[in-house]
């Protein structure tokens, strides 16, 4: 949003956020229940000590040059809901509402599986006759949900401390455990080679590199998310690029840390046959107790991403509710809590209602990944089109926000080689799901098209209402079939600083 642009009726996001603040959102969208269940995945998958740790590490500089690129978007357009904007202003409204469609649903069923999962490590601590309850788990999981949406329904500063708590907590947790591990673990089994795995590809490296890295990258994703909630940063253009760089080295360091510690204590074979390793890693080295100690690590993990993804979700309803491609009730901000309610509670439904209905991990992990390597591929390829704008001097829906400070576009370095090999590994995890998980990607895929009838759908009942409104009250019918003119395209004259 630009000084120039109205202020819309539901009101206007003010920036609230800190480098800090933002910086610790991005640590706790990519530090979720991943790094708990998928070293599991990818020692089955690799088989080798190299190759696992060839993979994390190949994983931590592929999210490392997805950040970058990122950063770039960001900070040439630091906007709410720039996630959507971008994508609509750069190519077309219908896509960017597809793109926002299928993951809006699917980020509301992944935060539901994460609370679920997150609830079966806590469950057992409160009430231990209940551990095998399936009904106390999920009263638990719900639980957790509806505490979350009521604290950020306070206000978008209540969620931000709630994230800085969480997200402090984890990085503490995660180096006890780990120093724990190196200091007084010992090793319980470490075979070479496990059956079925990397030696599953045929001795292929290659491909069991590229069967890892669809965990691989889920454990590292999320960071993109933060784009959703530019305009909730103060001094965006600075400070944007600099949380996002510091949550993903904060990252990358912590898994390699932890990683280091599951391979020495358990070994290569005892990490792929230990679903809940970090459990595993905790009896090794504190015995029973250590039980107790890592279930309560993988709660607040788990509380920590569910806040982080309500914190930034309803912010792209807001920017698609100013392009009417959702009702507007979807833009209304309270003025004094800086939430948009509607949207908060509607976000809450797609995530409480297909709680009793989240699959397997690995289930979810392949649908998830599909959907969201095509969309990532899609937004980073923006890049281009920003870069192309500002080399001819038009900025277009890139202009600045009100509290910007003066900074400068950041730019990537290694332009335009690091962000095609990005979008090429995103491509490879897609195919490889595709081949391998064939239903699933349809599914994903399906998701996905069924965006556009409905936004015809929703365009069709506005238009609708605004010819009947149009006799009677001042404003006619709705806004031009381009979504984008009005929000962006009348801001041309403004100019990103290179």
């Amino acid at each position: 949003m630009t000084a120039s642009d109205p202020v819309p009726p539901g009101g206007r996001i003010e920036p609230t956020l800190s480098a800090f603040d933002t910086s610790m959102v991005v640590v706790s969208l990519v530090i979720g229940i991943g790094i708990f269940r998928t070293p599991a995945i990818v020692a089955a998958r690799t088989g080798t000590t190299f190759l696992f740790f060839a993979a994390w590490t190949a994983g931590g500089l592929i999210s490392l040059i997805g950040a970058l690129t990122f950063m770039e978007i960001g900070s040439r357009f630091p906007r709410p809901g720039g996630y959507y904007k971008v994508v609509a202003d750069c190519y077309h409204p219908v896509l960017a509402f597809m793109l926002n469609w299928a993951q809006a649903l699917m980020q509301g069923a992944g935060a539901a599986g994460v609370a679920f999962i997150g609830a079966e490590y806590l469950t057992p601590l409160l009430a231990p006759s209940a551990q095998h309850s399936h009904s106390g788990v999920v009263a638990c999981a719900v639980g957790l949900m509806v505490i979350l949406l009521v604290l950020n329904l306070l206000g978008i500063r209540a969620g931000a401390r709630t994230q800085n708590v969480l997200s402090l907590l984890k990085i503490a947790m995660l180096l006890a455990l780990g120093a724990a591990a190196l200091l007084l673990g010992r090793r319980v089994g470490a075979p070479p080679a496990i059956a079925g795995s990397s030696t599953a590809t045929g001795g292929n490296s290659w491909a069991a590199l590229t069967a890892a890295a669809v965990a691989v990258f889920y454990a590292y994703g999320g960071y993109q998310n933060a784009m959703n909630i530019g305009g909730d940063v103060r001094r965006a253009r600075r400070n944007l690029p600099l949380a996002v760089a510091a949550g993903m080295l904060i990252v990358t360091a912590l898994y390699l840390f932890i990683n280091t510690a599951y391979q020495r204590v358990l070994g290569t074979g005892g990490v792929a046959r230990s679903d809940l390793v970090a459990a595993e890693l905790a009896r090794a080295c504190l015995g029973q107790a250590g039980g107790a100690i890592v279930s309560l690590a993988i709660f607040v993990s788990a509380a920590g991403f569910v806040n982080a993804t309500i914190l930034q979700v309803p912010r792209s309803y807001y920017a698609m509710a100013r392009d009417r491609a959702v009702p507007g009730i979807f833009q209304r901000v309270n003025p004094r809590t800086q939430v948009q309610e509607f949207g908060l509670v509607f976000f809450g439904a797609t995530m409480l209602l297909p709680a009793l209905m989240i699959g397997s991990f690995e289930k979810l992990l392949s649908y998830v990944m599909f959907t969201d390597a095509l969309t990532l591929v899609v937004v980073a390829s923006t890049v281009f089109v920003l870069r192309r704008r500002a080399e001819r001097g038009d900025t277009a829906g890139g202009d600045p926000h009100p509290d910007t400070g003066g900074g400068t576009v950041f730019r990537m370095p290694g332009f335009p080689v690091l962000p095609l090999l990005f979008m090429a590994c995103l491509l490879a995890v897609a195919l490889h799901v595709l081949v391998h998980e064939t239903r699933l990607a349809l599914i994903g895929m399906a998701l996905l098209l069924a965006g556009w009838p409905l936004l015809l759908l929703v365009r069709w009942a506005q238009g609708a209402g605004g010819t009947r409104r149009s006799t009677g009250r001042p404003g006619g019918p709705s806004r031009p079939a381009d979504p984008a003119d009005r929000s962006t395209r009348s801001d041309r004259s403004n100019r990103t600083v290179d």
